[in-house]
């Protein structure tokens, strides 16, 4: 059966959006203001929530995240413009996919070390085999300014939760913030785990046939949001200790 994500009102989306945002400086993936993290906000018009351009990840709140139309524009006036490039990833994937309630991108260094090798993600972890199932490619286009790029990002993710962006970076979609957080921590822990291995120069083990595609079906709750809701709780209380102040 498949689990059903609870809905949220606004202002609950926003602490979660904003928790994503401190989580990411927590664990060193912010790129300066760059990169970028939305979630849908609840309603009929499509509008999605994210982050200020030109704020670290550590100053975003709940209150300071910035709502954008299909246009690209705020839909309220406010002191923050928003990112171009944000725009067209983001937008492209909320538009296509339903499911997309939270969009994360990331440009951390093992996430593009792996974006640019040729095999990319290798099932040389138990992290890697959770998530290989789930892991689409897109080629580098350059700086994602582009409209007709959202096409062929749809195109390539399809019905997937994750996507490395070939030599730029990592992706996921989820259902919710929780859900989207964990389907990249785990990609993000398989890209460091890969980049460490093969590192050491040693010959490299691979498990038997069948065993990844095997891991990746134990590990469906990484994606329909139920895992996501069990470990959410504990990382709010983790930014509560850490990072106080993003629901604010």
């Amino acid at each position: 059966m498949a689990y059903d994500v609870p809905l949220q009102t606004e202002a609950e989306v926003r602490r979660d959006l904003a928790a994503v945002y401190r989580l990411a400086a927590l664990e060193g993936w912010d790129d300066l203001i760059f990169t970028h993290i939305s979630a849908r906000a609840p309603g009929p018009e499509h509008h999605f929530l994210i982050n200020p351009f030109g704020l670290r990840f550590c100053e975003v709140t709940a209150s300071n995240l910035v709502k954008v139309g299909l246009d690209g524009q705020p839909v309220e006036p406010g002191p923050h413009p928003v990112n171009p490039a944000g725009f067209v990833i983001h937008s492209a994937l909320h538009m296509a996919r339903e499911d997309a309630q939270c969009v994360i991108h990331l440009h951390t260094d093992d996430g593009v070390a792996i974006a640019a090798q040729a095999d990319g993600l290798l099932p040389l972890s138990q992290h890697a085999m959770m998530v290989a199932g789930e892991v689409a490619y897109h080629d580098y286009e350059g700086i994602a300014f582009d409209l007709d790029e959202r096409e062929r990002l749809v195109h390539d993710l399809g019905d997937r939760h994750l996507m490395m962006l070939r030599n730029h970076g990592t992706l996921s979609v989820g259902p919710s913030c929780a859900a989207a957080w964990l389907a990249i921590y785990f990609l993000e822990r398989a890209c460091t785990m890969q980049v460490r291995a093969q590192s050491t120069g040693a010959r490299l083990m691979t498990p038997n046939q069948g065993v990844p595609e095997k891991v990746t079906d134990q590990s469906r709750s990484l994606f329909d949001g139920s895992a996501g809701a069990f470990t959410w709780p504990a990382l709010l209380r983790k930014l509560d200790a850490e990072s106080p102040g993003y629901a604010g």
